[in-house]
């Protein structure tokens, strides 16, 4: 497995958003196939303590970078901090919504920070890192998104919005690239476990409950399905399918969409 991912897509990975949860499982997966890996976050020392986790428990290269993805000239700095490595694999993870409710309850500046982070740095990180794998004829990059995804919902427009983008740009991109040796994956998620999540909750003073898919698992499943793009459902019995409203119109999606976020008290998931 280990030869299989280097060897196909190249030494090194990137995965934004790597300090913990998915991210994290992300970077310890790759690391487990040979790759050496950087790690992008806010955090520091979660940063950094993930990183020698890693080096001990899987004896490849870690790498830091520490940079807020919201901000204006994040991406060109990360691509500055790794231009000496040849990055076969770019998982783009962060872009979680840590306060699911009402449009106007959110301030302008936080709706915008988000758009920023899951739109223009995803859309930014594509094309700086893309690029070299295009031309190289091998690489893969893995777009996080979201249930949220599928429909419009109460609670969740810029949320929603912002993981729709990430998903028509993923699947639109495996179009433009599958023939170039470069493998795109729109990697949906729902609700899973992480310390995002719980921390979420437990401010909106929920007790942790309900189902939640195991980081470990969404990480491994992805990794072994990167080239079964351009969309793979995360637990779903028919993970390359559609839409799981099937046939309902786009009124009675929506609908069904604000019920299901109105229960959780938030969205689909943070990771």
């Amino acid at each position: 497995m280990a030869e299989i991912l280097t060897s196909t897509y190249g030494p090194w990975g990137i995965v934004a958003g790597g300090s913990d949860g998915v991210g994290a499982a992300f970077a310890h997966g790759m690391a487990s196939r040979g790759m050496n890996v950087v790690l992008v976050a806010r955090r520091s020392p979660v940063l950094e303590a993930c990183a020698d986790d890693i080096r001990a428990r899987h004896g490849v290269e870690a790498r830091t970078v520490t940079l807020d993805l919201s901000s204006t000239g994040a991406l060109a700095a990360l691509a500055r901090a790794t231009s000496d490595l040849e990055v076969g694999l770019f998982v783009y993870n962060a872009g979680g919504d840590d306060r699911s409710v009402a449009f106007l309850d959110k301030d302008l500046d936080t709706h915008l920070e988000l758009v920023h982070r899951n739109c223009a740095a995803v859309l930014e990180a594509a094309y700086r890192f893309g690029a070299p794998m295009v031309e190289r004829k091998r690489g893969a990059m893995v777009l996080v998104t979201s249930g949220a995804a599928w429909a419009g919902g109460a609670t969740l427009a810029a949320y929603g919005a912002t993981k729709a983008f990430d998903l028509i740009l993923a699947e639109s991109l495996w179009a433009e690239w599958r023939d170039s040796g470069v493998d795109v994956l729109g990697l949906v998620l729902g609700r899973t476990d992480t310390p995002s999540l719980r921390r979420a909750e437990e401010a909106q003073g929920h007790a942790f409950a309900g189902a939640a898919a195991d980081p470990e698992d969404v990480a491994e499943e992805a990794l072994d399905h990167l080239a079964d793009g351009p969309t793979w459902i995360c637990g779903s019995d028919t993970p390359t399918g559609g839409s799981p409203f099937g046939g309902l119109n786009r009124r009675d999606a929506v609908l069904a969409m604000s019920r299901g976020a109105s229960a959780r008290g938030k969205g689909e998931e943070q990771h």
